[in-house]
């Protein structure tokens, strides 16, 4: 049977679903040993809780928990609060806070890896004091659950900061205290047009050379950076000016095959949203890396490609709409609907796509029920069988 998708601008195709899903990736592998690879993952809204896009985020807690449990059981680890959990836009701070206590236990409990974003978000603007303050607060929530925190980067403080020295300062302040080593995280302007001129400069090189003074000043405080720029070139020469021991994490969910595989002068780990859809198979990709087969990994994690770029595709910050309704054909939770009414956010030709990439590359373990979804949602829209 095939199904009508809708195409942009009006009339729709017919596209036949698989009825298999690719070989299914058995839960309870062992992590990488190669490479370090942190999934992003998103936040599970309450359907029932009467609230406003406005208003306080509710999170259905159990299913949110239950999708973190399927990432560890794939041997991948979690990066909590991120962008990908609708930080700023959906979930607020303290949804967030709530967010990294319930998974940090839940990682102790089960032997988990996570990291988890400490950020400014419970500000809307304030001086530099107070932005530290906010850092402050956040990064001890992080430490007290027993996760590594990623210092993300703050709208404020783009807002308040007036040239590089405050970016150095602050960072300085913050890394100096920190427990243990922490991720910093260069989130683009394309995930966050707030962010624009980070690290005080527009100049994406004049800024590349405070970011790299930062860690000169405290390598033993950062165990890596993430960097989200879409800018594979970008990132391997910031890569390869890195301290020895400061690890690279692409954020880069457009180049993540080549980035990680590497070349002859090294590689990058991985902390991306994209693994949020993708987890089972780039998981068993990265196994097939541990074992120097290049080729291989690369087999198995280009198709996938095509789909990311769909779903981050301008404007890439609305790309957790795809991610969610992916979770919600896929199984993973029983709605789509997202905090804030970001379900809304992407065209129901983009979701259509979306759809059939993912059904193209067998990431539906059930494609029967995936197929339903979406017919399902279809018709909610109005388009014709």
């Amino acid at each position: 049977m095939t199904i009508r998708l809708p195409l942009p601008g009006g009339g729709t195709r017919a596209y036949r679903p698989r009825t298999e899903p690719l070989a299914p990736a058995a839960p309870g592998a062992a992590a990488p040993t190669s490479r370090t690879v942190l999934a992003a993952a998103h936040v599970v809204a309450d359907p029932y809780a009467g609230t406003t896009p406005d208003g306080p985020a509710a999170v259905d807690w159990d299913a949110t928990l239950a999708f973190r449990h399927h990432l560890w059981s794939h041997g991948l680890g979690v990066a909590e609060a991120m962008d990908t959990a609708q930080r700023g836009m959906g979930l607020d701070w303290g949804g967030a806070a709530e967010l990294i206590r319930r998974s940090g236990a839940e990682a102790r409990a089960v032997g988990g890896r996570i990291a988890c974003g400490a950020g400014t978000d419970q500000l809307a603007a304030g001086t530099l004091p107070e932005i530290r303050a906010a850092y402050e607060e956040q990064l001890a929530v992080v430490e007290a659950a027993g996760a590594q925190p990623v210092l993300m980067a703050s709208r404020a403080l783009a807002a308040a900061a007036t040239g590089p020295e405050d970016y150095l300062d602050l960072y300085g302040h913050l890394l100096r205290q920190a427990a243990e080593p922490v991720v910093l995280h260069w989130l683009g302007p394309m995930f966050d047009p707030a962010l624009e001129g980070y690290w005080g400069s527009t100049d994406l090189d004049a800024a590349t050379e405070t970011f790299l003074d930062v860690i000169a000043a405290h390598p033993d405080k950062v165990d890596g950076v993430k960097i989200s720029l879409l800018d594979a070139g970008r990132e391997v020469a910031l890569r390869r000016r890195l301290p020895d021991g400061v690890r690279c994490y692409t954020g880069d969910d457009f180049h993540y095959p080549e980035l990680i595989a590497g070349d002859e002068q090294g590689f990058s780990h991985a902390l991306l949203g994209v693994l949020d859809p993708l987890g089972p198979l780039a998981a068993r990709a990265v196994r097939v890396l541990d074992t120097g087969d290049t080729a291989g990994f690369r087999a198995l994690l280009d198709p996938t490609v095509p789909l990311a770029r769909h779903l981050f595709e301008p404007p890439t910050r609305y790309y957790k709409t795809g991610v969610v309704l992916l979770a919600w054909l896929a199984g993973h939770q029983e709605h789509f609907t997202m905090v804030g009414g970001l379900h809304s956010a992407r065209s129901l030709p983009h979701l259509a796509r979306a759809y059939e990439l993912a059904d193209g590359l067998g990431l539906f373990p059930d494609p029967a029920r995936a197929e339903a979804r979406m017919r399902a949602l279809l018709t909610v829209h109005g388009v014709p069988r």
